[in-house]
């Protein structure tokens, strides 16, 4: 009788890919956060957020952030798994924590943004009415030239427009002496001493300051003054160093 002959064995293949695991969290959280980035980007579109339902955009700010947030601490713990195990190269890992460094950002981006609507909508009772609520500097390719942002707010009372004027003096050094220099003289952007406002919840005034190569600016004096039935006035200082250290 003739020996059975027994099957040959058989092998699979498998392609080892580094890295791959992490590169899928990683890509996840980026649709993710570009779903949520989106989705808040429509609700600043034409010059400021629409308040349509203010309880509502803030429902929804608060589920992007948790969303984000679930996101982030899915993604970490994945890199810290993968970091344990050595199972990613060199560059996904590289990869992984600049995406790390972003979800974080973009998180503390839209908590601030959620803060801000909220502080509009139920206020402190020492802070009700026409407020300056910031000023930002971004430096410039130009030397010397900085890009600004002004957000005027009306906090509590949103249910009628308020209006008026605002305006920005640049307050510094100049051969040894003090000098207040109006943000009309600094900036092609502005024509009048006073920039008209008149809005229910915020408004931003931007643009960009060009300072003079002999000045040293040292603070920064914003003055508004609202008009009509909801007269009142709201000033604020701010201090350039600050404005500028980063």
């Amino acid at each position: 009788m003739s020996e059975q002959r027994k099957p040959a064995e058989e092998y699979v293949v498998i392609r080892h890919r580094p890295g791959y695991r992490v590169k899928r969290a990683v890509i996840l959280a980026v649709f993710t956060l570009a779903a949520a980035a989106a989705g808040y980007a429509a609700g600043l579109a034409q010059g400021g957020f629409r308040f349509t339902s203010a309880e509502a955009s803030n429902e929804q700010l608060e589920v992007k952030v948790a969303a984000l947030e679930s996101n982030y601490r899915e993604a970490r713990q994945q890199l810290v798994n993968l970091e344990r195990g050595k199972l990613i190269d060199e560059q996904a890992l590289n990869q992984a924590r600049k995406i790390i460094v972003d979800l974080e950002t973009r998180v503390g981006d839209l908590k601030s943004d959620l803060t801000f609507y909220k502080n509009i909508m139920a206020p402190s009772e020492t802070s009700k009415g026409l407020q300056v609520d910031r000023f930002t500097l971004a430096s410039d390719r130009q030397a010397g030239a900085y890009n600004f942002k002004l957000v005027l707010t009306q906090v509590g009372n949103n249910k009628s427009y308020i209006s008026g004027l605002v305006a920005v003096n640049i307050i510094g050094m100049r051969d040894d002496e003090k000098e207040v220099i109006a943000l009309r003289d600094l900036s092609q952007e502005i024509e009048d001493l006073g920039v008209k406002f008149r809005f229910r919840y915020f408004q931003d005034v931007e643009g960009k300051l060009a300072l003079p190569d002999d000045f040293e600016p040292l603070e920064v004096q914003v003055v508004a003054q609202a008009e009509g039935r909801k007269s009142s006035q709201a000033e604020r200082t701010f201090d350039w160093d600050d404005l500028t250290e980063n």
